[in-house]
């Protein structure tokens, strides 16, 4: 068993898609639309066959949690692996240099990861990391 997909609602689906596509090289299906339910959205496909779906509609309300300096219960974050420490520390230079918070990292953890956290255009935690072999 796999997981097939995620899904995030935003308010700023087209943003979302951007990022994920520019920074994630995700592939991105044609909108869909659904006019009566005033809802639209995008999968995003990656090289591993994960998917994210990126959701809008205007009556879905923000979320409240402090997801910047704060953990909550719940999905916490998602994770994007690369093939070396070399990759962690490039796309943490992107980002950063795209304006991109890093929240901590690069670093190695305890459990074998090196890993940096970061922030979405809407402030959803992912991780890029690698096992790392010492």
């Amino acid at each position: 068993m796999k997981i097939e997909h995620v899904a995030i609602w935003t308010s700023k689906l087209e943003l979302l898609k951007d990022y994920y596509v520019k920074y994630f090289d995700g592939i991105a299906n044609a909108k869909y639309l659904n006019p009566a339910k005033r809802f639209q959205s995008y999968f995003i496909t990656f090289d591993s066959g994960a998917r994210l779906e990126l959701m809008q509609r205007p009556d879905i309300p923000e979320n409240t949690n402090d997801t910047v300096g704060k953990q909550h219960l719940g999905i916490i974050h998602l994770a994007f692996e690369v093939t070396s420490m070399s990759e962690v520390d490039k796309k943490a230079i992107e980002l950063q240099k795209h304006g991109f918070k890093i929240l901590s990292g690069p670093r190695k953890t305890g459990d074998g990861y090196y890993e940096f956290e970061t922030l979405d255009p809407d402030n959803n935690r992912l991780e890029v990391t690698t096992l790392f072999i010492e």
